[in-house]
């Protein structure tokens, strides 16, 4: 018996959180073995191509194409949600989601091209059934309709590799010798656009949040802020200078006897980021993130049974338990407009602003008590790698695609329409 052939276009060769979800989730479906099984690769914006040369991945680099001859049984598509487009017989779109309350009306109008809509988290699912918009006539402005979701939404969580991500036995390679303190909290992630307590990661908050916490300490009583970020989508010098330019502006905000900041910059292999997770002096992560729409560094950190230190909000409250981890409270407040990206992080959404005394509570408690947070720690890399692993994200992906993908009929000639530029009226928010 035939297979259904599933072609999936995807950023699967590039070096990228997007191309990371790919190769996982194709990777999946080839395990299942009930598909025949194709790639279309796509870019994902300025991040390089080369991960499955590099990474030896045969497994997927013979799968790939470089056009469609015939229309699939199955079309996916793992990117934004305004990039759907029905090609298969059977169209299913796969995205990490939104960070924010709301997505943008493109987004909405993507997601009803398909039949079938995968998103990480419950935070995502929820934000897509939840954004409306009235549809106003440009020339008399009255309400013609609403812009919202039509086609069924179900969360598939990005499981994690839990042969990759491990707790080690014993002393790492890593070289961390110029770094003198023995407790570091790490920060990982893109330093993205913002004013300080703006940009989605948090950093520049963060950086000031530590540096006020631990001030005028006495340098043996007081951790280090370890950040492995980058500002742009690259790795280069003129990128590690711009991050060090935004610390020294932070720390120049601050007045007193500061605390030691470190930048680990560039290029990592996963099982140098699993040294880095797990080396003596890195002894805990932080992120007061403003929101996510899934959270793969944390729920990776979490396997290496460390305590966590995260904004009670958005994608990772999926997989991070509020008894194992700290949780800072805080509020939802509008996003800034030095924030905001045209289609995709709104003005008029909302998103995690975290309490500034919670934070420094929280710091300086894991510090203090590190022997409670790292029991807690245990438990939740517990349940992260037997209800969040790979293994069992496949196993959501089989009871989906046999829940929802119907009997197909047979193959036909590929014969794409030619698509036409659409004016779409003035949306507003409802």
């Amino acid at each position: 018996m035939n297979k259904p052939t599933l072609v999936v276009s995807c950023p699967i060769d590039t070096y990228s959180g997007y191309g990371a979800r790919a190769r996982d989730f194709v990777q999946s479906i080839i395990d299942l073995d009930k598909y025949d099984v194709k790639i279309l690769s796509q870019r994902w914006g300025n991040t390089r191509f080369g991960y499955l040369k590099d990474h030896s991945n045969e497994s997927l680099a013979s799968k790939i194409i470089t056009q469609l001859t015939q229309q699939p049984d199955i079309w996916m598509q793992i990117t934004v949600p305004n990039e759907f487009q029905k090609v298969g017989k059977y169209n299913i779109g796969v995205t990490a989601g939104i960070e924010t309350t709301l997505c943008d009306p493109s987004w909405l109008q993507g997601c009803n091209n398909m039949d079938l809509v995968l998103v990480s988290s419950e935070h995502a699912k929820k934000v897509f059934e939840e954004s409306r918009f009235n549809m106003q006539d440009n020339r008399t402005g009255q309400i013609t309709g609403e812009v919202s979701l039509k086609t069924k939404v179900e969360v598939l969580f990005e499981g994690a590799d839990i042969e990759k991500y491990v707790p080690l036995a014993f002393p790492v390679k890593l070289d961390l010798n110029e770094i003198d303190e023995m407790f570091c909290y790490l920060v990982v992630g893109h330093w993205l656009p913002g004013e300080i307590g703006e940009d989605r990661k948090n950093i520049g908050y963060t950086i000031k949040s530590f540096l006020e916490t631990f001030k005028n300490k006495p340098k043996g009583k007081r951790p280090a802020l370890l950040l492995k970020v980058q500002a742009g989508s690259g790795t280069s010098i003129m990128d590690r200078e711009a991050v060090l330019d935004k610390i020294d502006s932070i720390r120049k905000t601050v007045k007193g006897d500061l605390p030691s900041i470190y930048l680990l910059h560039g290029e990592m292999t996963d099982a140098e980021v699993n040294e880095l997770y797990n080396h003596g002096k890195v002894k805990a992560m932080i992120s007061l993130t403003k929101g996510e729409g899934f959270g793969r560094p944390l729920l990776e950190f979490s396997l290496v049974n460390k305590p966590i230190i995260v904004s009670a909000w958005s994608g990772h409250v999926d997989f991070l338990d509020k008894e194992f981890v700290k949780y800072i409270g805080g509020n939802l407040t509008n996003v800034h407009p030095s924030a905001a990206v045209e289609k995709m992080i709104l003005t008029e959404s909302q998103w995690f602003t975290p309490d500034s005394v919670e934070v420094g509570r929280a710091m300086k408690e894991v510090y203090d008590d590190y022997s409670k947070w790292k029991t807690a720690a245990k438990r939740q890399g517990h349940k992260s790698r037997t209800q969040f692993s790979y293994e069992k994200m496949r196993e959501t992906v089989d009871t989906l695609l046999s829940q929802y993908i119907p009997e197909l009929p047979k193959q036909v000639q590929l014969k794409l329409p030619q698509l036409k530029k659409i004016e779409l009226p003035k949306l507003k928010k409802v």
